[in-house]
């Protein structure tokens, strides 16, 4: 149930709509499995799995999602190798070498074939949805896989307005100042042990990883122009993440005694109540990690709604 990944969004003209109106939406667009000769499909699943018939968990404003995106792993050699031996074959055939239009003609008709038989690959991809502070955040690896989500939302509840979190200050600039002066660093802010530094104009990345942040090396790095694009950062108390340039926070790890508290509420063995209690600590701690961070980037950026 914990999140590694987040991708955060704020929502705009937030949809009112129930509990009830809601499951019953999800439950339209519920995932089905792959036709023969789909590659991808998505759709809404039960958080708790099969355990549960429910789409929807909300718990003091916090509401859980969970979409599950299936998708036909074909190899590009395999296609390739295929291709190759019934264009060589046709060419031997006709005596003539095949003009690079029948070669995709070739190719379109080996993908279709193979698909069906192709390896199914499934991902379960949660969403967040923070009514009182109208946020979304999805647990995805990649900004490209949380939009296919939200684009999902948006098709289920007919509109959906959000844009990407975006705050006064660039992540950018302040990671580059809190590994560049300590005392620019916020209280309850500890920094980590990597880092990936960029410079302007230069396509070079400069990754670290298990260093000391605060080394003469980083400094050298620094002073030389490079800037911090990735920062390995400890929220005091709470979480360790990697904050990105976007605003993604990766790789999250709760502490210790956030776990600690979680193990032990009382859920009688019941797997769904277990998963509701972990997924309201967890988001309470996230709300409450975010807001911090918005605050140490100096508030958040007004941004325009985007158009219906």
């Amino acid at each position: 149930m914990w999140f590694k990944h987040l991708h955060l969004y704020r929502l705009h003209d937030a949809p009112q709509i129930t509990h009830d109106d809601l499951e019953d939406q999800l439950a339209e667009q519920a995932f089905r499995p792959l036709g023969g000769s789909e590659a991808t499909r998505l759709g809404w699943r039960t958080p708790g799995g099969r355990s549960s018939e429910r789409h929807l968990h909300e718990i003091q404003g916090h509401r859980l999602l969970s979409a599950l995106r299936q998708e036909r792993v074909l190899p590009a050699s395999v296609v390739r190798e295929e291709v190759e031996e019934r264009c060589a074959d046709r060419e031997v055939a006709e005596g003539r070498p095949l003009p690079r239009k029948e070669k995709q003609v070739i190719k379109e008709q080996v993908y279709e074939e193979l698909l069906p038989r192709a390896f199914i690959k499934s991902q379960k991809i949660d969403l967040w949805w923070d009514t009182r502070r109208d946020l979304i955040a999805v647990n995805a690896s990649s900004r490209a896989r949380a939009e296919e989500i939200l684009d999902l939302l948006r098709q289920t509840l007919g509109s959906l307005k959000v844009t990407p979190l975006a705050t006064q200050t660039l992540p950018i600039k302040a990671m580059t100042a809190w590994l560049k002066e300590a005392d620019s660093r916020p209280t309850g802010l500890i920094l980590g042990d990597q880092v990936e530094l960029k410079a302007q104009g230069d396509d070079g990345v400069l990754r670290a990883r298990a260093v000391d942040l605060d080394s003469d090396e980083i400094q050298t790095l620094l002073e030389g122009g490079r800037q911090a694009h990735k920062l390995a950062l400890e929220v005091e108390g709470q979480l360790s993440l990697v904050l990105h340039d976007d605003l993604a926070l990766k790789s999250l790890r709760f502490s210790d005694a956030l776990l600690d508290e979680a193990s032990q509420t009382n859920d009688g063995d019941d797997a769904i109540l277990r998963m509701e209690a972990d997924f309201v600590l967890m988001a309470q701690t996230l709300a409450e990690v975010v807001e911090r961070m918005i605050g140490w980037l100096d508030g958040e950026a007004s941004t325009a709604p985007p158009s219906p």
